[in-house]
């Protein structure tokens, strides 16, 4: 049996996460985001800490001092490819056992053999986004612009290195939903109908 599942990438600011609880919540399906590492970690019996450390970065560099950092015996280094490879064993694997929602971790890309899933990408506004960075972190502007910045840049790395794709390019996805246009609840409304549509009715 084929369990149907939503992939949502999103731009840091878009309420892509938001969403994804929402929907979470109408259709009654847990919702995956970076609960993934620690489920990894578990079955993988490795430390949690190597993936908070690698998450969504593709630097070979980055993870070798988080993990010499770690570790002072080098063989017992890890490529970041191995801990990928790992997470996206995990992801397969839920996909498989229930319904759910993955939030970011390329999983469109790494479920796309999986003919039952509606793959998203929520975006914003530029104006939008930093605002709503300034808000829910309580700070500045220009502070908030900066983490927009370096998010954008950290989460297309990850996704392109991975997937030899563009992260973010409408033709990577199924539906890519504007939430300066669509709000929240707009977008939620959209995926919910297009989600039956496929898989319920």
């Amino acid at each position: 049996m084929e369990y149907p599942i939503i992939t949502i990438g999103r731009e840091i600011g878009s309420n892509g996460l938001a969403i994804g609880k929402r929907l979470s919540e109408e259709l009654h399906i847990p919702l995956y985001d970076k609960n993934i590492l620690s489920i990894a970690a578990r079955q993988s019996g490795l430390c949690s800490d190597v993936f908070e450390h690698a998450d969504e970065k593709e630097s070979y560099s980055f993870l070798q001092k988080a993990l010499r950092s770690i570790w002072s015996n080098n063989d017992n280094f890890i490529q970041n490819e191995n801990l990928f490879q790992i997470q996206s064993d995990t992801i397969r694997d839920i996909s498989q056992r229930e319904s759910c929602i993955f939030v970011g971790r390329c999983a469109d890309y790494i479920l796309r053999q999986h003919p039952k899933t509606l793959r998203i990408f929520v975006c914003a506004e530029l104006d939008d986004r930093i605002a709503n960075i300034s808000q829910t972190l309580n700070i500045s502007h220009d502070s908030a612009m900066k983490k927009v910045e370096s998010t954008d840049k950290k989460r297309s790395s990850y996704y392109n290195f991975y997937t030899n794709k563009i992260w973010g390019q409408a033709s990577s996805y199924d539906m890519c939903l504007n939430t300066s246009l669509l709000g929240v609840e707009g977008a939620v409304d959209v995926v919910l109908k297009t989600f039956k549509k496929l898989f319920v009715d």
